[in-house]
């Protein structure tokens, strides 16, 4: 068991936003978490990243508590995620934005970057070819040495995932991946996300694209006015009445 969910839970004032929520994600598997808006879905991505502090429950990731962590102490233990909107440095190059990510593993400091010690420059090109290959995995390295926010929407898309990829993390949180992204290039993502399990990552992932969603998941975690409401494999979920009427029925008629 990589990741283990339980009893989570996140108050904003009066307003409860995810409620006793409890699942697992194993190893090497793709856990997709879906629900209408404002289900709680992002939420709870931002309760297992370190991004809000959760109001009660537990989190246990490889073995370890991390409830009440900060997010760049979680993501050192080997969490990345994506953002719904990408996030990206728009004026600075395709390689670099994947570059500065893999900085979280070097030891160099102040001192080394005003000196140009042997430690900085050796840590530089490590950066620097940590990124190339997420690049190439990501099958954006034509894009290398352009300005990210110059290059297309997909390929922005891509790099975030590549920024994520570029520390080689245990678990990877994919919030909502092919938003903004036309059909055919939903495929090739949904592709690119099936590499990354076949090389060992484990992913968790927040969509709407439901044809996306049963294609790829192995389980499928159902949230509906921030609780929990099914769980199960894609064949399960998409018989689920109860998540026919609070997700697929609506998404149906979108």
């Amino acid at each position: 068991m990589l990741l283990e969910v339980r009893d989570l839970t996140k108050r904003f004032g009066g307003l409860t936003a995810v409620q006793d929520v409890s699942f697992n994600i194993e190893r090497g598997s793709i856990t997709a978490i879906i629900g209408p808006n404002g289900a709680g879905k992002s939420t709870l991505f931002n309760l297992i990243s370190g991004y809000y502090p959760t109001t009660s429950g537990t989190l246990t990731f490889d073995g370890q508590d991390i409830t009440g962590m900060p997010m760049h102490v979680i993501a050192r233990r080997g969490m990345a995620r994506t953002f719904q909107t990408t996030c990206l440095f728009a004026n600075q190059r395709v390689i670099d934005n994947a570059a500065v990510a893999y900085r979280m593993h070097t030891k160099s400091g102040l001192f080394d970057a005003l000196l140009r010690t042997p430690r900085e420059r050796r840590e530089e090109h490590e950066s620097i070819e940590r990124a190339y290959e997420a690049l190439r995995f990501c099958g954006i390295e034509r894009y290398a040495d352009q300005i990210a926010g110059s290059i297309p929407q997909e390929a922005q898309k891509r790099l975030a995932i590549a920024i994520a990829v570029v520390v080689q993390p245990k678990l990877v949180l994919l919030d909502e991946p092919v938003a903004g992204v036309t059909t055919e290039e939903m495929d090739s993502h949904g592709e690119l996300i099936r590499k990354m399990a076949r090389h060992g990552y484990t992913i968790a992932l927040v969509e709407h694209k439901m044809n996306l969603v049963m294609g790829l998941a192995d389980t499928i975690v159902v949230l509906h006015h921030g609780r929990k409401i099914a769980q199960g494999t894609p064949a399960q979920i998409s018989s689920n009445e109860a998540v026919i009427e609070a997700y697929l029925g609506v998404a149906a008629h979108a």
